[in-house]
């Protein structure tokens, strides 16, 4: 029986787990939005499936969004359920994971910016000041989600031209009135509006399209960073935004006076080497 450490980084959208050489993918993990058997079914239908036979988890540690202090132990005992031989578990929110895996044990400013996004003032052991992220109707600046707002509001408010109207109805199958049924009618629109990061990544030179990330990203440091008053600290980010728009991410700090540290697609980078 081989005895391995397994450490999860989940987010809105997927769980990204390390246990040995091996990197497993499950969906997003969130325990304030999901219930008890739902996170127990992508744990035993989706995770343990993918682990050999052999394979004996011996310590967890779990990074997700939504793992509030308040929700730890609920994680803790869930994790606990399939992996009852671990001999410890631990969980704690993705925020922390990243500033771990960003900053170490030094000083520094710690952002999320995927799906969803969010920052830190991490003291090299602890979180010590968070501006809070709100979500993607009332906040989340910075994120895939609002990237997504922003882009479909300025292409069918006749902003980016019609050419890449078509262009963006022919790539997702969609009108006008599946946009709008899908953003309020079905499930999950933040992450549905997040997908569209990549088209909006292609498409960086049609006129007007790096201004909505660049604006994006101004806005977050202005309404996230800002407040902690920290500009001679560069700013750190993990997600997929930050590292696919990094450019319109280095062109937003410098406007507003800051530098860009470290930039990981995954904290998985830095916290399996930590």
């Amino acid at each position: 029986m081989i005895q391995t450490p397994l450490t999860a980084d989940s987010g809105s959208t997927k769980t990204d787990w390390v246990v040995g050489n091996l990197h497993l993918k499950t969906q997003g993990i969130n325990p304030i939005h999901q219930t008890d058997d739902t996170i127990r079914t992508i744990l035993r239908d989706e995770l343990l499936p993918q682990l050999a036979a052999d394979v004996q988890v011996q310590t967890i540690a779990f990074y997700g969004s939504g793992v509030r202090p308040d929700q730890e132990a609920k994680m803790v005992r869930l994790l606990r359920e399939c992996f009852p031989h671990a001999d410890a578990i631990e969980a704690h929110s993705d925020l922390l994971g990243a500033a771990r895996a960003l900053c170490g044990d030094s000083e520094g400013i710690a952002c999320i910016l995927g799906t969803g996004a969010n920052s830190c003032l991490y003291d090299g052991q602890r979180i010590v000041l968070n501006t809070p992220a709100l979500g993607y109707i009332l906040g989340d600046e910075g994120s895939g989600a609002v990237l997504g707002v922003r882009f479909v509001n300025a292409l069918y408010k006749g902003r980016l031209g019609t050419a890449l109207v078509d262009e963006f109805e022919a790539a997702q199958q969609m009108r006008l009135s599946d946009v709008i049924d899908r953003v309020y009618r079905q499930p999950m629109a933040n992450r549905w509006l997040a997908s569209l990061a990549p088209f909006v990544h292609a498409h960086l030179s049609v006129q007007g399209v790096s201004a909505i990330v660049t604006g994006n990203f101004r806005d977050f440091i202005r309404r996230n960073i800002v407040p902690y008053r920290r500009p001679d600290l560069p700013i750190r980010a993990v997600g997929s935004i930050a590292y696919f728009f990094r450019p319109q991410l280095e062109e937003a700090a410098r406007a507003e006076g800051y530098a860009v540290g470290r930039v990981m697609r995954s904290p998985l980078e830095g916290t399996v080497q930590t």
